[in-house]
C-alpha cells in the first residue's frame, strides 16, 4: 500500500510539472474570429515516416500542396507523386533541417521516435533547429504536433496514462515535449500547437472536436491519425488558433 501510495503521488507531481514546463493557452486565447490567411504553395513535412506524419504526406498531396518531406531513412516512406520531394537528413543537424526549410511557406511538425526510458532532448532539440532555420529564411508559419497532458491540458489524458502510461513508461518523452511546446511558444513564429488524444490507426471520421478544455480526467480520449493530419494541414490557412495549443480528439 505504502509503494502505490508513493507511485500515485509521484504521477501526481508529475502531471503538476508537465502542466507548468508546457505551454498555457490562456495568456494566448484563440483568435475567434478565425480569419483566413493565404493558403501556403509548399510545405515541409517533419517526421513524416510516423503514423500521423504518413497522414500528413498524403492529404497534404491530395490538397495540391508542393511536399517536402525530411526523413532520416527514406526507404520507409513508400509514397511517390511528383509533388513530394524527399529529403534525407536528421533534425539534429542543423545543417540538413536549414536546407530543408529553405523555399518552404511553412512547417508541418509530426516529430517523434522511439527512445522512451532514458533523458532525450530530441524533440525540444530538433524543434530548436527548425525554429532557427524558420528565422533565418523567413518562414513563419508552424503546425507542431504534441499531446494532451501537457501544460494546461495536463491530467487530460485520462486516469490510465495520468497515473499508469506517463509515469512508469512516458515520463522522459512528455518532458521532452513540454520543452518542445516551450521552444514554439517562445518563438517569432506564426505558430500552432496541436494536443491530440490518444492515437489511433482506424479511418478518419472527418469530425472532431477542438479547443480548450478537450480531453477528461477520468477516461482516456482517441482520435485517428488522419483526423489530426487533416486538423492540423487546416490551421495552415487559419488564425483561429494562432499562438494558442487546442487540444483535439
Amino acid at each position: 500500500m505504502t509503494i502505490l501510495v508513493i507511485f500515485v503521488a509521484y504521477a501526481l507531481l508529475l502531471s503538476a510539472a508537465l502542466a507548468a514546463a508546457g505551454h498555457s493557452s490562456r495568456s494566448s486565447l484563440p483568435n475567434t474570429t478565425g480569419i483566413p490567411r493565404r493558403p501556403p504553395a509548399r510545405i515541409l513535412i517533419v517526421g513524416a515516416t510516423g503514423g500521423t506524419g504518413r497522414q500528413l504526406v498524403l492529404r497534404a498531396l491530395e490538397r495540391g500542396l508542393k511536399v517536402t518531406a525530411l526523413v532520416r531513412d527514406p526507404s520507409k516512406l513508400e509514397v511517390k507523386h511528383p509533388d513530394l520531394t524527399i529529403v534525407r537528413g536528421d533534425v539534429l543537424d542543423y545543417a540538413s533541417v536549414e536546407a530543408a526549410v529553405r523555399s518552404q511557406d511553412a512547417v508541418v511538425s509530426a516529430l517523434g521516435h522511439r527512445q522512451f526510458f532514458y533523458p532525450t532532448r530530441i524533440l525540444s532539440q530538433g524543434t530548436a533547429n527548425i525554429v532557427k532555420a524558420m528565422e533565418a529564411h523567413g518562414v513563419t508559419r508552424i503546425v507542431c504536433e504534441t499531446s494532451l497532458g501537457i501544460g494546461d491540458s495536463a491530467g487530460r489524458m485520462g486516469l490510465y496514462y495520468t497515473l499508469f502510461t506517463i509515469p512508469l513508461i512516458l515520463p522522459f518523452y512528455f518532458w521532452d515535449k513540454a520543452r518542445q511546446e516551450r521552444i514554439i511558444a517562445e518563438s517569432h513564429a506564426e505558430w500552432v500547437i496541436v494536443r491530440p488524444g490518444v492515437l489511433t490507426n482506424g479511418p478518419g471520421r472527418k469530425r472532431t472536436r477542438h479547443g480548450r478544455g478537450i480531453g477528461n480526467f477520468l477516461w482516456t480520449v482517441r482520435i485517428p491519425r488522419a483526423d489530426v493530419a487533416d486538423f492540423m494541414l487546416n490551421q495552415l490557412a487559419s488564425n483561429e488558433y494562432l499562438r494558442a495549443a487546442p487540444g483535439v480528439c
